[in-house]
């Protein structure tokens, strides 16, 4: 048994009732879907439909705009439970689009994208990360220059999540000279949209499920209404973002920790080896021991990060810490879970393996761990 977590303030019986209800839909109706979903490379952007219709893709968002005003530990509930589930960072990223619009879009741009994009029936993309330009996002390349009523945009993005699925992308562009004084961020709808054009859906290490892509703007020309906020603001807005944005990694982090550690306690109770069963075995439980209190301390930090989330006080390094520490975690428990399969964990088949597969961009993405660290230290 797990020893008690403390609970919080924001645990309380509407999140615990709103959590029950999320699991159930998932399990029923999207756990048997997962498998198809990893063969063909994404999920289709339909699924997210009835999933809005349930009020479970933006519940944190304004009742103005088909939100339920339910506060960001409510998104991070329905990410805990999709990780559980096996399901990527789709919905995630959804999410921290409609943020960028919530916070700094005007009442125009809110009440014309927020309502499609809560509903489901649109699904939101990010796209900043450009080939050579990884973490750096002061280093952008792509460019968006103003024509008239235009913007025209040119250049090429890389690793985009809901990539080749997206309806609506937030781009970042560059509009000035360089550093983060030049980066504007503009609402880019994708629909028959001259000039845009969609790569290759890159093939992964994990993570087979979501749609990661490639894409190409040439020429393409968006509305100047489009732009958030003013020109040169989009490195702040995207910096403003990245305290809820590293939530959006750790929450799964914890999760699949929890994850291994069940179907790794379980498997050493039911394997006969020497006489007995792998969990007799001295060793075995020392180290169970050892993934039980990592599970126990990732999952207490993260459950009191969203509290400081929920209350305006969740600082920058908590949240830099919270991202580096628990995905760092996350790959040590799962690759110590798998070895106790033996080689049953080098199968795919089994969900140690894909846990295993799926971790390791956690360390990479949404800001590399050793950026981080970085961070952190600077302000040491």
């Amino acid at each position: 048994m797990m020893p008690r977590l403390y609970r919080h303030a924001w645990m309380d019986e509407e999140s615990d009732a709103f959590r029950a209800q999320v699991r159930r839909y998932v399990q029923a109706e999207m756990s048997p879907r997962v498998e198809g979903w990893r063969r063909q490379g994404f999920i289709p952007a339909e699924v997210w439909r009835p999933f809005g219709a349930l009020g479970f893709v933006l519940p944190e968002m304004p009742g103005d705009y088909g939100g339920a005003d339910a506060g960001l530990a409510y998104q991070l509930v329905v990410q805990d439970e999709l990780a559980r589930a096996e399901i990527p960072a789709t919905l995630g990223v959804h999410s921290i689009a409609a943020h960028y619009i919530l916070d700094y879009g005007t009442g125009e741009q809110k009440r014309r994208w927020l309502p499609k994009l809560v509903s489901g029936d649109c699904l939101a993309g990010i796209a900043l990360t450009e080939p050579g330009c990884g973490s750096d996002l002061k280093m952008l390349r792509t460019r968006a220059r103003r024509e008239g009523d235009d913007y025209v945009i040119d250049g090429a993005k890389t690793f985009i999540t809901n990539g080749s699925t997206a309806h609506l992308l937030v781009v970042a562009c560059r509009t000035g000279e360089g550093g983060g004084r030049g980066v504007s961020l503009f609402v880019v709808e994708t629909a028959g949209l001259a000039g845009f054009r969609v790569g290759r859906r890159l093939e992964k290490l994990g993570q087979h499920a979501s749609d990661t892509a490639e894409l190409f703007f040439d020429g393409v020309r968006v509305p100047a209404a489009n732009l958030l906020g003013a020109e040169g603001q989009g490195f702040g807005q995207l910096m403003s973002q990245l305290p809820y944005e590293r939530m959006l990694l750790a929450v799964p982090a914890a999760a699949a920790i929890e994850m291994a550690l069940e179907l790794t306690l379980a498997h050493a109770k039911a394997r006969t080896m020497f006489g007995g069963t792998l969990y007799d075995l001295q060793n075995t439980r020392f180290r169970l021991a050892e993934v039980a209190t990592a599970a126990h301390v990732v999952r207490s930090f993260v459950n009191d990060c969203i509290q400081r989330l929920v209350d305006g006080t969740l600082d920058d390094q908590a949240a830099y810490m919270a991202k580096w520490w628990c995905t760092e975690q996350q790959c040590k428990v799962v690759d110590e879970c798998l070895q106790m399969f033996g080689g049953y964990g080098y199968i795919t088949e089994y969900p140690i393996a894909r846990l295993y597969a799926d971790a390791r961009i956690q360390k990479i993405y949404g800001g590399a761990n050793e950026v981080m660290k970085d961070i952190i230290a600077r302000a040491l």
